[in-house]
């Protein structure tokens, strides 16, 4: 089989060296490239290979259809949104993910935002820098506070029992609620999570029924002063109405990750701009950790699928 990497997984030399020896030593070849979003490029990179690996790189109908012997695409990322799935189903081409390697990350940093949006971090910060105190500034606990999770698949729920831990409130919402939940879970309709809880979470896939989910109506059913995480995906929030929400004073703060287009942003997004924003570059499921359970995941997944027994099954 010949497998192409079409950006780095960012592990060490060493982490890579282990998994692509195998497949070498195996009769295998391996290409590794940097990355590049031009098709053509991608077109010529993937040229006669059976395995191409990506991270969240787009990778578009026209690639796929113009690559004749691909026969498995291998996500290492966990949303597959950036993939033409419809392309690849047409042409018989298996499609595996990475799901659960960022579960810790994503959740940590969802935490790390929360207090400190909470806490007012990042003003008090710039506030001692130039030799000024608190005052006015004086934060608020996460205990006690109701927190809503919007999507409670592995990162959701990781998100949910960690709140808990803090002694928050879990308000719930799902379109597939988990059975055998968690006692702290508490499932509601969308309307019901939004109202009663003082931060709203989000971690649902980014489908048609998601796109623009929280948009100037949902943010006006949320409680006035409440705080809005997005580490899910970008365009299920419409970055102007919840800019707009934010500068009113209506929402108390937002912890943004993802965007409607990959960083870096064009100086004038919305949020770049709003206040008691915490806006970060995609970096929730990265860190040492992560990646190299994502490498571990993605290695395994072409071993698998080489043998029939495909895991991780997106098509």
């Amino acid at each position: 089989m010949k497998i192409v990497l079409l950006e780095s997984l960012s592990v060490s030399k060493e982490c890579m060296k282990k998994y692509t020896d195998m497949l070498v030593q195996e009769g295998h070849s391996f290409q590794c490239y940097e990355r590049n979003d031009d098709p053509e490029v991608q077109i010529q990179e993937i040229g006669d290979a059976d395995i191409v690996m990506i991270a969240n790189m787009p990778l578009s109908g026209k690639v796929i259809s113009a690559c004749p012997n691909l026969k498995f695409i291998d996500v290492a990322f966990t949303g597959v949104d950036h993939v033409d799935l419809q392309a690849a189903k047409e042409k018989g081409i298996a499609v595996s993910n990475a799901s659960g390697y960022s579960n810790e990350s994503v959740a940590e940093l969802v935490l790390g935002m929360m207090l400190s949006l909470l806490r007012n971090v990042p003003q008090v910060e710039e506030r001692c820098r130039k030799g000024m105190t608190k005052d006015g500034l004086v934060g608020r606990e996460l205990k006690g506070k109701t927190v809503g999770v919007v999507g409670t698949g592995a990162i959701g729920s990781r998100v949910a029992e960690l709140c808990h831990l803090f002694g928050c409130e879990i308000a719930a919402y799902d379109l597939f609620p988990k059975k055998n939940a968690p006692e702290y879970l508490h499932y509601g309709t969308l309307e019901e999570v939004l109202s009663k809880s003082d931060i709203v979470t989000l971690h649902c896939p980014l489908t048609e029924d998601s796109r623009n989910l929280i948009n100037q109506d949902r943010i006006a059913q949320m409680k006035k002063g409440a705080i809005l995480i997005n580490a899910a995906r970008g365009p299920i929030v419409d970055s102007k109405a919840l800019a707009d929400a934010l500068n009113s004073g209506y929402l108390r703060g937002a912890g943004v990750d993802v965007f409607e287009m990959e960083p870096p942003l064009p100086m004038d997004h919305p949020l770049l701009h709003s206040i008691n924003t915490i806006v970060t570059p995609h970096i929730a499921f990265a860190s040492d950790e992560s990646m190299e359970i994502r490498a571990k995941i993605v290695f395994e997944n072409i071993q698998k699928w080489m043998n029939k027994e495909q895991v991780n099954i997106i098509l």
